[in-house]
């Protein structure tokens, strides 16, 4: 039977995990009524065969795309074979960067540096049709922390959204590839963890940081919602 694999490129820190879980946990709270399994690549688990793909999703990392691990270039070859049989694919930061850059673009530092905390994302106008935000306003708040972004998309993918630090926070490749910069699996407390811990190495603003945290719900839907198009999606 056909199922959805989320492939794990990645641990959150030992701090988090101990309290909130790890990035598979915060995605599979969204994820009901249809056949997951976890691949972590970071532990030489084999990735799956074509056939048994009903969707994927690949998850945020604390490594750079840019790093080039063996195992992220292998990701990347997966992701082209996706992208040729039409599997729906669900790319979240890492995983968002590593489509883009797999299929022709390009992944830097971004020259602003880190993005961190709760912000807001106005969506473009080709987002009131596609079937992940066609329910979203125009603009929505969602979490984030990332160092590098996508600098150039591919050739035949279009922007859904962006910020004033972000240009390409989501892109779509149709029929069937989003990739999301910002964590729609995150929620508040997982967040603010993240700042906590980011600010050991980093001098931040953390308070201020802090301070900005919101509720951004309606980013957690994008989960559900990439679901709900998996279970209604023909490729044939």
């Amino acid at each position: 039977m056909k199922k959805v694999y989320i492939i794990k490129t990645g641990n959150t820190f030992l701090n988090i995990k101990k309290k909130y879980g790890d990035f598979e946990d915060w995605i599979l709270k969204y994820i009901n009524e249809i056949d997951t399994e976890i691949i972590d690549v970071l532990k030489d688990e084999k990735l799956p065969l074509m056939e048994n793909c009903k969707g994927v999703i690949i998850t945020g990392s604390h490594s750079m795309v840019t790093e080039e691990h063996l195992w992220s270039l292998e990701v990347e070859t997966f992701i082209k074979s996706l992208a040729k049989e039409q599997i729906p694919l669900l790319g979240i930061c890492y995983g968002h960067q590593l489509i883009a850059k797999s299929l022709g673009g390009e992944v830097i530092f971004n020259p602003k540096g880190m993005e961190l905390g709760t912000v807001k994302i106005t969506l473009k106008d080709d987002a009131k049709k596609d079937f992940l935000f066609k329910n979203f306003g125009k603009d929505f708040y969602a979490h984030v922390v990332h160092s590098q972004s996508v600098l150039k998309l591919p050739h035949n993918s279009k922007v859904l959204a962006f910020n004033d630090f972000e240009a390409n926070h989501t892109f779509k490749i149709e029929p069937c590839i989003w990739g999301v910069q910002f964590h729609p699996e995150y929620d508040e407390k997982i967040m603010k963890a993240y700042i906590k811990e980011v600010s050991k190495t980093k001098k931040l603003e953390e308070e201020k940081i802090l301070s900005q945290v919101k509720e951004a719900s309606q980013s957690n839907k994008i989960i559900e919602f990439f679901i709900e198009f998996i279970k209604n999606y023909s490729n044939k």
